[in-house]
């Protein structure tokens, strides 16, 4: 890819939080591309917006808007888990990365984890984890990311 291609598509996809609108661009259609989520309500997304807004730095949610389409095409969300362990450090957990299968393959993965990795960064964390399934291994690899222990889960529901 050329240099003024690389800016086009930089100026195309600009990495932001979530904002309150975004449920009209797709959001909720770009998360059923990565798991389980069933229609939400205007109301619901509002109130869940506000709860999560109000935790300010402790949980972000930053999506990619495509500049032609108004559409969102990729989103990831990072938390603060604040701990007593290594002088009572923080460490930052990601969620929940999904890229539009339209624009996969335009590097817009590694910019929103790029996006979350810098914000855990800049809040003091000393480490980011993340659980991802085998195929992305090295998807996250590339992101900087390596493979520790094992994850294990319990599903209530």
């Amino acid at each position: 890819m050329q240099g003024s291609d690389s800016s086009g598509i930089d100026q195309r996809f600009q990495v932001r939080r979530l904002e309150l609108s975004d449920k009209n661009k797709g959001f909720i259609e770009l998360l059923q591309q990565l798991t389980v989520c069933d229609s939400v309500t205007d109301k619901d997304f509002e109130d869940r917006f506000h709860e999560l807004s109000s935790l300010g730095d402790d949980h972000v949610i930053a999506v990619i808007e495509d500049d032609q389409s108004g559409m969102i095409v990729a989103t990831g969300s990072v938390f603060i888990e604040k701990k007593f362990i290594r002088n009572c450090g923080k460490v930052a957990h990601v969620e929940d990365v999904v890229v539009d299968a339209n624009t996969r393959g335009m590097q817009l993965g590694k910019k929103i984890v790029g996006f979350l990795n810098d914000h855990a960064c800049s809040t003091g964390c000393y480490k980011v984890i993340l659980d991802c399934n085998v195929d992305n291994r090295t998807f996250y690899e590339k992101c900087g990311f390596k493979q520790k222990e094992v994850q294990m889960v319990k599903y209530f529901i």
